[in-house]
């Protein structure tokens, strides 16, 4: 029997996020001044942050649900290339909104981009490695994958946030117009030539022939008697609320991060740490099933997507609204940023990984989170 005809038709309830999405934007456009009021008093401003993080927490979940039924049926690597491009571009296109409107946030996407490195290649990478190091002792996976990946990765992530600071067309960690077009075009034509690899010319790569066997005997992990092109569309009607929700709130999150003393780069944090935790999660999952494969395609593929995606998007905006685009990062992000990539081509460099190699990358990763509140 056909998965259409073993299953009961879904609820409709199972959607509510979506529901609650639209009632939360619409509360906050129609409140403007109740939040205005809101940003002179810290209990009420954290409160108005919770409630608006726990609502695109809540969407961004239920989109890795329908891009997870997607992807089970497109197989791999189209499936988990559609699911990490599902998210990097919700993040995008957040990212690009807040960006450009409201006050000037130079250093947004710099510190967004920072954060989802640190947070994939050391917090979700680490702690995927060391919970599947734990159940299943050491874990295989595709070699090739993994240094396709990073070959891509490491040149996209120095040119975009390090180089930056070494530039003498301009002052300070930016870019001229030419070297932002440059860089773009760039970035395009690395993640073009990725795709084309992973979809076309090496598929291989990214498959484990055990783990697509597995894959083949578990089809109802991810089960639905909806149809291909239902799930497609609450994609997009997921993504639109949430993007504008993003919007609402940039100001509430400025005004926290000034009023508590917080550092600004935890704007950029809080928001990959929304956007990628449920996709992060999926990854976990398929490490404890003991395929590490999909987690690495998941982990290290929206790494590179959102870098390759990011920066291209960000420049057009900053071009056409003329607003400064800062890019470099700080010094000891520099150091921070250049060590994970170093530790992730040795973990990548061996055939197993065990809990050894994720302990190091937890280790890393709370080394980025000292030292983003004491620098």
């Amino acid at each position: 029997m056909s998965g259409m005809e073993t299953h009961p038709p879904e609820p409709w309830w199972r959607e509510w996020p979506l529901a609650l999405a639209v009632v939360t934007l619409t509360l906050a456009l129609l409140g403007k001044g109740w939040i205005a009021t809101a940003l002179g008093q810290p209990a009420l401003l954290i409160a108005v942050l919770v409630i608006l993080c726990s609502v695109i927490l809540a969407a961004a979940v239920a989109i890795v649900r329908h891009a997870e039924v997607l992807a089970h049926r497109l197989g791999e690597p189209a499936g988990t290339l559609l699911l990490t491009l599902a998210i990097t571009g919700l993040e995008v296109c957040m990212v690009a909104f807040v960006m450009s409107t409201g006050a000037e946030k130079p250093t947004l996407a710099r510190d967004t981009m920072f954060a989802v490195v640190m947070l994939v290649l050391n917090g979700f990478l680490g702690l995927a490695l060391l919970l599947g190091g734990l159940r299943h002792h050491e874990q295989h996976y595709n070699l090739q994958s993994a240094n396709t990946f990073l070959v891509m990765i490491l040149p996209l992530t120095v040119l975009g946030l390090v180089l930056p600071n070494y530039t003498r067309s301009t002052v300070g960690p930016t870019l001229s117009a030419f070297q932002m077009v440059f860089l773009s075009l760039m970035s395009v034509g690395i993640y073009a030539v990725f795709l084309f690899v992973q979809n076309r010319r090496h598929r291989g790569f990214f498959i484990m022939p055990e783990e697509a066997a597995d894959a083949a005997t578990t089809a109802d992990e991810h089960p639905s008697s909806r149809s291909t092109l239902y799930h497609a569309v609450m994609l997009g009607l997921y993504g639109l609320p949430l993007v504008l929700l993003a919007k609402q709130m940039a100001t509430p999150l400025d005004s926290m991060v000034l009023k508590l003393g917080a550092p600004p780069a935890l704007g950029g944090f809080i928001m990959a740490v929304l956007v990628l935790t449920p996709e992060s999660i999926a990854a976990i999952r398929a490490s404890l099933a003991n395929r590490l494969q999909r987690s690495v395609n998941i982990l290290l593929g929206s790494v590179l997507a959102s870098i390759g995606l990011t920066i291209p998007l960000v420049i057009a905006v900053s071009l056409a609204t003329g607003r400064v685009l800062v890019l470099g990062v700080e010094a000891v992000d520099v150091v921070l940023l250049l060590l994970t990539l170093v530790t992730s081509m040795l973990t990548f460099s061996l055939p197993r990984t065990n809990v050894l190699l994720g302990c190091v990358h937890l280790l890393l990763f709370g080394a980025y989170l000292m030292l983003m509140f004491k620098p």
